[in-house]
């Protein structure tokens, strides 16, 4: 879902990773679900930069 969002935002993989100060490969692992262990502080990051509202917070992890 994080790369949807950061599409409507239209940024690219480099541009968040930037503006969250993580590196392009591992917010491409987390949009893959590759990488598991992602620490809080960036998951805030990532919700606060895309803008992702809260309802669509849980709507995600009702789903999960």
């Amino acid at each position: 879902m994080l790369k949807e969002y950061r599409k409507l935002r239209n940024l690219s993989l480099e541009q968040l990773a930037e503006k969250c100060n993580i590196s392009w490969r591992n917010l491409l692992r987390i949009e893959n679900g590759a990488y598991k262990n992602a620490k809080f502080e960036t998951i805030k990051k990532l919700i606060k930069e895309l803008e992702i509202s809260d309802e669509d917070i849980l709507k995600l992890i009702k789903t999960d």
